[in-house]
């Protein structure tokens, strides 16, 4: 792995931090969709660290999806559980943003930002073991 690759793999897990703290405060301040948004993206971009560890990527979230499923999930470096989290928090996210009427529960909110939280986790974990 070159140092360039690892610097983005580290400033993208960095960027999920900061963006699941995001993500703690929208739900602190009762903004759910606004949370389940910043939450998904934290482990979007936990995922697309992951890709690059293996010089994977693409511009599409589908793409990430599929990508990370068959390099992380399948392979046993991630959890079926943490892959269906992401699944999950994306189609979340997706039907909050995208359609009407659709309203978002702090109960709901709360669960993908504790999703996200064990994504990041295991996605730390998941590289340490790529790089031995």
């Amino acid at each position: 792995m070159t140092e360039n690759t690892h610097k983005l793999i580290e400033y993208r897990f960095e960027q999920a931090k900061e963006t699941l703290a995001v993500a703690e405060e929208l739900f602190q301040s009762g903004h759910y969709r606004d949370a389940v948004n910043r939450a998904y993206y934290a482990m979007f971009y936990c995922s697309l660290g992951l890709l690059a560890a293996k010089n994977l990527g693409t511009s599409k979230h589908s793409g990430v999806l599929s990508l990370f499923s068959q390099n992380f999930v399948k392979t046993g470096l991630i959890s079926v559980e943490a892959g269906r989290h992401l699944r999950e928090a994306f189609e979340l996210r997706q039907n909050s943003d995208y359609r009407e009427f659709v309203k978002i529960t702090a109960l709901q909110a709360e669960e993908v930002i504790k999703n996200a939280t064990e994504f990041i986790d295991e996605s730390q974990k998941a590289f340490i073991k790529l790089k031995e």
